[in-house]
């Protein structure tokens, strides 16, 4: 089997959603319009938190980073595959396919733990809302988020570094939509069942924190919640709560599926729907399932129009 050198000159061929299709141009299509919605929903929702005073509360900053994070997740993916259809063929360079897993990794572990301060938020704005500006202050809240970036972006770059040493050899042909790890082990010539059981066992470690934390969060949220006397304030608290928790069963049921399921399980036309899903739909979503039910930011929209172009 002839050995193959990555360097920046070679290149994988992505085996995604489009080439696996009978609808090629539909698919496209359709993973278009949810770009677009996503760019457009998130970009609004963001523009809204920036502009509407009422919405410069810890609640909506940790929003506007998920909208920002959806915004970039989708960015690095549906743009590429857009352009591949038109050129007939998906082609990624070495360091392309390196830059861009280290982006997914990056952007999707930050937003695995904002989940999870998301969760914290709400316990506390209900548990302790007299002490709620303070546990929630602005100065903590952009340190936990500026933490939650480095973390993020260390990790990712230990995992891409030494994902894309490995030797590869044989096909080019990557059975998935992107560069992620699981696909890429494959075509490894080297043994990688040590990297993969620590892949598994970070995976699970990673996902397993924030998940306790949400769990635990919510359980104390919605006893307090059902003690409530006040019938509207018992509304919109369980109308916030299941919007994020919508929102949180969406993104980890995918991560789970994709980084705590042994490899065994997994096979590439399951892998790709599953990347289409928290890559393109899920960030689609996030900014209807939060805007549509939020009455703090459908008024933020309709003074936003009423104000029109001239401000």
């Amino acid at each position: 089997m002839e050995l193959w050198n990555m360097t920046l000159e070679k290149s994988f061929f992505l085996i995604g959603i489009l080439q696996e299709s009978k609808y090629p141009g539909l698919v496209c299509a359709t993973i278009t319009f949810l770009y677009l919605v996503a760019v457009t929903s998130n970009g609004l929702l963001l523009l809204l938190i920036a502009m509407d005073k009422q919405l410069h509360v810890p609640m909506y900053f940790l929003l506007s980073q998920l909208s920002l994070m959806d915004l970039l997740l989708t960015t690095v993916v549906s743009p590429k595959t857009f352009v591949d259809y038109l050129h007939g063929q998906s082609i990624i360079s070495f360091s392309g396919c390196g830059f861009q897993m280290f982006l997914l990794l990056t952007i999707g572990g930050a937003e695995d733990i904002l989940l999870a301060f998301m969760a914290y938020d709400r316990y506390v704005a209900i548990q302790h809302p007299l002490n709620y500006m303070i546990f929630m202050r602005p100065k903590v809240c952009r340190s936990v988020v500026a933490t939650n970036w480095l973390l993020a972006s260390l990790n990712a770059l230990v995992h891409t570094t030494y994902t894309m040493h490995f030797p590869f050899c044989g096909t080019r042909e990557v059975g998935h939509l992107l560069c992620e790890i699981p696909p890429l082990l494959k075509l490894a010539c080297a043994d990688t069942t040590k990297y993969q059981f620590m892949i598994y066992t970070m995976g699970v470690t990673y996902l397993l924190i924030p998940i306790s934390v949400i769990i635990a969060s919510y359980t104390l949220v919605l006893t307090a919640v059902f003690h409530m006397c006040s019938a509207q304030g018992r509304q919109k608290a369980l109308l916030t709560c299941s919007s994020h928790l919508t929102v949180v069963m969406l993104y980890y049921g995918a991560a789970v599926f994709m980084y705590v399921l042994p490899s065994a399980y997994h096979n590439p036309q399951q892998d790709n729907i599953i990347s289409v899903f928290y890559t393109i739909i899920t960030p689609a979503l996030n900014p209807l399932i939060y805007s549509l039910r939020n009455k703090d930011v459908l008024g933020a929209l309709k003074k936003l129009l009423r104000k029109g172009p001239s401000g």
